[in-house]
């Protein structure tokens, strides 16, 4: 086909080129100077004149099929260091060939809304903005390297090959929230954005990725809003944020399910947000919480299903909300410090975190902090109660420790028992019938006093006098206290909590 007199030299060699996918090269193009996101995208591309340049309707008119492939080819649209001017506009088309541009400029947002198209490259481009909602890409669409200069929206989008933001800088539109807003998106083979740099939040609510998450060395940036929002997300696989992931604002995955691992050992600042981390409803398969320093606001794994959970105390956060979760497995250091790790709850006492801790630490063999974990809860509930539940909840924890320290009981009688011997030996109290009075015996005379029932038959028998008469009274009414404690900690732990 000869030149066309509607085109521009540069739009020719693209026509030309297009029957059999020919890249076309408008102007040198510098790949891989830095991994900076959107570094390699071109600065000065507005700058570029006619020889670089080609309208976005030829582009359009191409991969609408305005000319026909090449016989044994596969034709497609290949441009690198091109400017392409006016609005890039498919709305609703079915576009059947590649389109690839690298190192290229756009002069106008980028309109696919609708549509359905084959695999979309715009790698190390500048360009402000991509709407794409509800597009079926048969094939992946890939952003990495780019430059984006206003929001990307992709709500309602579906890849089959995967979507790659890897390496690309997107900055959202000046009154726009989100910088990516791909709600109830459905991605197959990996949603990849390493190295992303976002300013705005990230929107995926009800989406599907079917791949995995990647978000590695990405930087998620919208302070006092959500820097990533994805309430009932599924992803099959693995989801990580780590490398030096970096998150300035909430990071919200309510009730979203990750039937894989879920990593998170970068960063997450947000002590302005209602919650910095919120996990709460959530069923993931293995998690890994080790952020690189704890998390500076409130992180929330409420009412949340885990399998594993790996974590360290180093950089547990000071405000951790942890009623109603559930795990099967607990790893990393501290164990013994998990007892600490369910009382940072900002709102106070709840009893379901350390009833699930104990039940974890008896299903481990650790019998003793179980045993631990359960004093702990009494003593937590005990600041919650009125003055007289805190005053009879004082005494049985030095009691008995509710229960669970019975031990102490024999402490405090064995004390006091030999407090009364000593006392009644040096201080013999009165037998009240001589001629029929056994021996006076001080031990079992101090025993039978701290009994509630006498043994001995010797406290019927003798009456002490002056102030030993106080200390006889003082005994008879501890050992009521002790077994009283004794009964109600015996009830307590074996009561249903």
């Amino acid at each position: 086909m000869g030149r066309s007199p509607r085109l521009t030299q540069a739009e020719q060699r693209l026509w030309n080129a297009f029957p059999t996918g020919e890249i076309v090269e408008l102007g040198a193009v510098e790949i891989g100077r830095g991994r900076t996101a959107g570094e390699n995208a071109p600065s000065d591309g507005a700058t570029w004149g006619p020889e670089r340049s080609i309208r976005a309707k030829v582009v359009a008119s191409l991969l609408l099929g305005a000319r026909d492939g090449g016989t044994g080819s596969v034709p497609a649209v290949r441009l690198r260091g091109a400017r392409i001017t006016g609005p890039l506009t498919i709305i609703g088309g079915t576009i059947p060939h590649e389109l690839v541009l690298s190192g290229c400029h756009l002069d106008e947002p980028i309109r696919l809304t609708g549509s359905s198209t084959r695999t979309i490259r715009l790698t190390d481009c500048s360009f402000p903005g991509l709407s794409g909602g509800g597009m079926r890409v048969a094939g992946h669409l890939s952003l990495s390297g780019s430059n984006v200069t206003g929001t990307i929206r992709l709500s309602r989008a579906q890849f089959e090959s995967g979507l790659w933001l890897g390496g690309t800088k997107v900055v959202a539109d000046d009154e726009e929230e989100w910088a990516l807003d791909a709600n109830a998106a459905v991605v197959d083979s990996g949603t990849y954005m390493r190295n992303a740099d976002f300013t705005g939040g990230v929107v995926l609510v009800g989406s599907r990725l079917n791949g995995g998450f990647f978000l590695d060395g990405a930087k998620l940036t919208n302070p006092g809003k959500d820097a990533l929002s994805a309430d009932n997300m599924v992803v099959e696989d693995t989801m990580r944020c780590t490398d030096g992931f970096l998150a300035q604002g909430c990071i919200r995955l309510r009730g979203a399910r990750i039937n894989g691992t879920f990593s998170l050992d970068g960063t997450v600042q947000s002590p302005d947000t209602p919650y910095a981390l919120y996990m709460s409803h959530m069923e993931i398969r293995e998690l890994h919480l080790r952020p690189a320093k704890p998390i500076e606001g409130v992180v929330t794994l409420a009412h949340t299903t885990l399998g594993t959970l790996l974590d360290d105390p180093d950089t547990w956060p000071d405000k951790l909300r942890l009623n109603g979760l559930t795990y099967s497995r607990l790893r990393g250091s501290g164990v013994a410090r998990r007892i600490e790790w369910v009382t940072r709850d900002p709102e106070g006492f709840r009893p379901q975190p350390y009833e699930q801790l104990a039940a974890w630490y008896l299903s481990d063999g650790n019998d003793a902090l179980a045993r631990r974990t359960q004093l702990a809860k009494l003593r937590a509930r005990r600041q919650t109660q009125g003055l007289g539940g805190r005053l009879w909840g004082r005494l049985l924890d030095v009691a008995v420790g509710y229960g669970y320290r019975p031990w102490l009981a024999g402490m405090w009688f064995t004390l006091l028992l030999a407090l009364g011997t000593v006392v009644f030996a040096l201080n013999p109290p009165r037998a009240l019938k001589p001629t029929e009075s056994p021996d006076f015996n001080a031990f079992a005379y101090a025993f039978d006093l701290l009994l509630p029932l006498p043994a001995f038959g010797q406290r019927e028998m003798f009456d002490p006098g002056g102030w030993t008469q106080w200390l006889a009274y003082g005994l008879i009414v501890s050992g009521w206290i002790l077994a009283t404690a004794l009964i109600a900690g015996a009830t307590r732990v074996l009561r249903p909590s």
